[in-house]
């Protein structure tokens, strides 16, 4: 087995929920989420980010407005929609249960 695929099948299976959590935060831009998950090292690249921001928009999970930028393009500012709270709050149970699960199986093996 090789661990790199592992290690990022199981990053992958996280990335939407760590999104979502900096997303809850307060409105971000794709370069802030890119520059959290970074500092966090989740590192995350925009042709990643931005097909899923796109499908979690689409399962109006997500809302955007535009901001007119004084550099340049207007940006894109992405926020959780009601449905998109609802659906963090059941994620993040469901994160919170795997989590303890997980731990209290790795713990038992030291």
């Amino acid at each position: 087995m090789n661990i790199e695929n592992t290690s990022s099948q199981m990053r992958k299976g996280v990335l939407e929920f760590c999104i979502l959590s900096i997303i809850k935060l307060g409105e971000a831009y794709p370069s802030d989420i890119i520059d959290m998950m970074k500092s966090a090292n989740l590192n995350i690249l925009e042709g990643t980010l931005y097909p899923l921001l796109t499908r979690l928009k689409n399962a109006e999970l997500l809302k955007y407005r535009w901001v007119e930028s004084t550099s340049g393009p207007p940006r894109k500012y992405f926020s959780l929609t009601e449905k998109g709270e609802e659906f963090y709050k059941e994620l993040e149970t469901t994160w919170n249960e795997l989590a303890n699960a997980v731990k209290t199986i790795t713990n038992k093996s030291k």
